[in-house]
Formats: C-alpha cells, structure tokens, sequence
C-alpha cells in the first residue's frame, strides 16, 4: 500500500513465493552509551544497525505514520545476491539473471535497511539493458530502484516504459500505481489500480487498490479490499503484510482493539515481522501501555533505525519521563539525522525524512528547506501537510493555512494532518475552524502522537476557555 507512508510497499513479481527470511539480530538496542557520541558516531553505529538490519522501507505511504508498516515481504523468487553473483560468473551475458540481481540489491537494500546497495542495482540494471535494450524486467527493476529512493517521476518513467514491453508486469503495474500515488496524482493512481486489478488481481494489487480508496476517504471499501487480500493470502509472508495493513488502518480510524488484534494475527504468522511490531507500538501507546510500546519500539529500532521509528521511539521516551529518558530520546533524533546523511549518499532523496523529523526535532529552518524542495517535486497529502507544518514552526502561519487546507482537502482521515490544521488555523485566527479539526483529531483518532495528541487537547481547551 502506497508512508505512509509513503509511502509507500516494494514490488515483488513472485509475491506468493513465500515469506521474507528470518531477520538478522547483530544490531544493539539503542543504550546508554550513545549519549555520548556525536553525530559521527551516530553516523558509525547506525551504520552497523543498518547492515545488521532486516526490515525494509516502502516506496510508498511516505510520511503516513508507522514506517515499517507498509513493507511487503522479501520475494525470494529472483535468488540470493551471492548464487545470483555466482551465476553471472559463469553466464555474463544473461540479460534476466543482471535484471534478477539488480532487484536482489534493492531488495537487500530494503530487507537490511541499506542504501549503499542501490549504486550496485542500478549498475546491474544497466548491464541488463546494455545487453538487451528495452527489456521489461530491467525497466521494472529500474522503476522499483527509483521508487525506493523517491524518484517517482523516474519510476513512473520506467514502469510505464515496462509496461510497453509487457503489459501484465505485476512489478510495473504496482510501480505505476505506486508513483502515481506518490506524485499526488490521485485520479489517474485510481485508475491505474483499476487496470492493474483487471490484469493482475493479486496481494500487491489489492493492498495498492485499498489505498487509493483510503486516501479519498472510502475507508468502507479500503477495509473490505483489505479483507479480501487477506482471504486471498496464503504465505506466511503475505498474510503478516496484509493483516499489518488493516491493523495500520484501523489505528488511522482510532479502533486500537482491532489494531491490535490484526497485529496479533500479523505476527502469528510471522514474529519477526517488524512493521506488526511497529504498529503494535502503536497501537499500545495509544491505549495507554507505555511500557509495552517503549519495549516494541525499542525492538524495532535495535534493527530497523529509520526516521519514522527512530522519532516514535523518542518521543515515547519523553512522555515517559524516566530518568535518562530525555537523552535517550535526544539519542533518536540524533540517529535520524545521521540516517538521513547515509540515504543522502546512497542516492535516496530524504527530504520528506528531514521535514517531517526535523520540523519538532531539529533544525527548523532546514525542515523548511526540505519541506519545499520535496513539495516541488511532488504534490501529494503529505507533502502538503510537512511543508504546511513547516511553515507554522517556522512562525509563517498565513503561509501554511492553503497548504493545511489541501493536505485534508481529499478526505484522507490522519488525525496528525487534522491537528497540524487546527493549530494553524487557530494561529490564523480562524478560531472556529481550528476548534472543529482539532476535536475532529481527537475524535478519529485520540493517540495519534503524544506530544501532537497533548497539543491538541491543550489547544482546544484553551479555544473552549475562550469562548
């Protein structure tokens, strides 16, 4: 489903091959010796953490909440990179087994959380298409490797160059929709779901398809689509990334009981599967078990230190307020930017990253600077909604109201986007206005974020006193 969220889940041709492999666990919990270190030793550990690692980033659903929660399972189908390596030392003029390991790379890039593998991909991509122009699975693999460093111009490109030489690519199909979504462009993602599911009915289609329902706020048809992928999965792997999926919608709708019950069934299926744990730390915050979500988080972090957890888990250490907890928290944030220094130099664009992150927990003029850069190059909910932010905690409020505005304006339901509106809107005068989105944030969705769910509460007690 295209984080959150983009947001947004990888592809994977051979998605009913079976379940990821197990994860790895060479990466510390995060302790108390990284207090201490600078950003360049963050930088050194995260690093470690990275290659140790074992849960991927999705493509898509950017900025849309729990950051593991929209990754698919790693399709096994094309081969390992070593018995893929093996092979072309004997065969390096295939053209299909470069295209196979240049998916193997982004793919590990993803399941290890490491960026330096996209280089690698797009070189075997290129060895591909050097050797036979134009064919389809390298053109996929190189929409997959744009997607997942959020060029999706670039991937929309490929996909769609694919889809010329092969119409029923489930890979380019999904891609399609996938930067569609990302690009902001609504409509035409929904029909792109729509020929997809005519093509290519299957789990990657129909998570694609429920979320371009969920983003025009059809939450009826997101869940039922949702539902049937569901009943239609049979791998372990499919069943944990699709239960994890509902889970992340109910959590979006406030229904933490049934979060937490797809959750369950979610890691039933596979208890390695970090996005469910991610979404369980969630949805435990949420209901008022601190100290569960603090140990899931942390779980998740120790092997998945991207922006979106790293930000949750601070900011549960600060509602916590144990001893230590405040530089624990500072810990988080530090690693956010150092994770963002090694996207950078894998060849990720992570402005969205730094917007978001960077916006309550660092540099706010920098958050500013990324929140633009991104909008420019995209105009989705999300993006709408970061620069929208950045511009109120930059003290430009006039500014940001159109784009509070326009990050609601689909119908979407995020409390955070709710929130972030009221409060500029209040900022702005419009006291009616803000009194209506931020009890609507409170109502759809209550523990959205601490820090956002208290300035909320505190917002609209303040506008009441007013009155």
């Amino acid at each position: 489903m295209a984080r959150r969220d983009n947001p947004t889940p990888p592809d994977h041709e051979q998605h009913d091959t079976g379940p990821a492999a197990p994860p790895e666990h060479g990466a510390a919990a995060p302790g108390r010796h990284w207090r201490r270190l600078r950003l360049a030793g963050a930088a050194v550990l995260l690093a470690v953490a990275l290659t140790g690692g074992a849960v991927a980033v999705g493509a898509a659903r950017d900025g849309g909440g729990a950051g593991a929660g929209t990754v698919e399972p790693e399709s096994p189908g094309a081969g390992s990179v070593e018995s893929l390596q093996g092979h072309l030392r004997a065969q390096p003029r295939d053209h299909a087994g470069w295209a196979s390991l240049g998916l193997a790379y982004v793919e590990e890039a993803r399941t290890k959380g490491d960026p330096s593998r996209y280089p690698q991909a797009e070189k075997a991509l290129a060895r591909s298409l050097e050797l036979a122009p134009g064919n389809d699975q390298a053109l996929a693999g190189r929409a997959a490797l744009a997607a997942a460093r959020h060029d999706f111009a670039d991937a929309l490109k490929y996909a769609e160059r694919a889809l010329e030489q092969n119409p029923y690519s489930e890979r380019a199909l999904s891609s399609r929709i996938d930067a569609l979504v990302e690009l902001g462009r609504y409509e035409e993602a929904s029909e792109a779901a729509g020929t997809a599911d005519a093509r290519r009915p299957g789990v990657p289609v129909f998570t694609r398809y429920a979320y371009v329902h969920e983003l025009r706020g059809d939450v009826t048809t997101a869940r039922r689509v949702l539902g049937q992928a569901l009943a239609a999965a049979t791998s372990r792997g499919d069943i944990a990334y699709v239960a994890t999926q509902l889970g992340q919608l109910a959590w979006n709708q406030g229904d933490y009981e049934a979060a937490l019950g797809h959750y369950a069934r979610a890691l039933a299926a596979d208890d390695a599967y970090l996005p469910a744990l991610e979404g369980r730390a969630r949805a435990r915050a949420a209901s008022g078990d601190r100290a569960g979500a603090v140990e899931d988080m942390e779980a998740v972090v120790s092997r998945f230190p991207l922006p979106g957890p790293l930000v949750a888990l601070g900011e549960l250490y600060e509602a916590r307020g144990a001893a230590g907890d405040e530089a624990r928290a500072r810990d988080q944030y530090a690693l956010v930017d150092a994770w963002i220094a090694l996207a950078r130099a894998g060849g990720v664009n992570a402005d969205l990253d730094t917007a978001l992150a960077a916006a309550d927990h660092g540099d706010k003029e920098a958050a500013l600077r990324a929140a633009r850069a991104e909008w420019d190059r995209r105009r989705t909910v999300h993006t709408a909604d970061a620069l929208a932010w950045a511009l109120h905690v930059n003290g430009r409020d006039a500014e940001a109201l159109p784009y509070a505005r326009r990050a609601t304006a689909t119908g979407y339901r995020n409390a955070a986007f709710l929130h972030h509106r009221g409060i500029i809107e209040r900022a702005t005068g419009h006291t009616d206005e803000a009194r209506t989105h931020l009890s609507a944030a409170l109502e759809l969705n209550p523990g959205f974020s601490p820090p956002g769910a208290r300035e909320a509460r505190t917002a609209l007690k303040a506008l009441e006193a007013a009155r």
